[in-house]
C-alpha cells in the first residue's frame, strides 16, 4: 500500500470499535467513520468518503449486508468482521475478505493487503 487508506468501521461493541481505529492509525491509515448501528452504517455508506469499510457481520442482532451493498456499488472494498468466521458470510459477500475475531494488527494488515491488491 501507498499511501494511507480512508477506513470505515462498522461495529457494534465499543471497545472493538476503539481497538480497530488504534490498530488503523498505528498502521498508518485515517478512520473515515464510525457507525456502530444498522442505520448508522446505512447513513455512512451513502456519504462517506472511504477506501474500505471493515464491517462487523452482526450489528445488535441486524445484519450488516444491506450497509455493505450500498458501500459495495459506491465502489468501497470490504472486510467483513466476524467471530464466526467465513460461515458468517451470506451471498453475494462469500468471497470478501473476512477478519476472525479476535483478530491483531498483523490480521487487519493482511486483510487491507489483500483487498488493494
Amino acid at each position: 500500500m501507498t499511501r494511507p487508506l480512508r477506513v470505515l468501521v462498522v461495529e457494534d461493541e465499543m471497545m472493538i470499535a476503539m481497538m480497530l481505529e488504534d490498530m488503523l492509525a498505528d498502521l498508518g491509515h485515517q478512520v473515515a467513520g464510525v457507525a456502530m448501528r444498522l442505520p448508522q452504517a446505512m447513513k455512512l455508506a451513502k456519504d462517506i468518503e472511504a477506501d474500505i469499510a471493515i464491517l462487523d457481520i452482526n450489528l445488535d442482532g441486524r445484519k450488516s449486508f444491506p450497509a455493505a451493498e450500498v458501500l459495495r456499488e459506491r465502489g468501497v472494498k470490504l472486510i467483513f468482521a466476524s467471530g464466526y468466521g467465513s460461515p458468517g458470510l451470506e451471498a453475494p459477500f462469500l468471497e470478501e475478505v473476512i477478519l476472525k475475531k479476535p483478530f491483531e494488527a498483523s490480521d487487519i494488515r493482511s486483510a487491507l493487503k489483500r483487498v488493494v491488491a
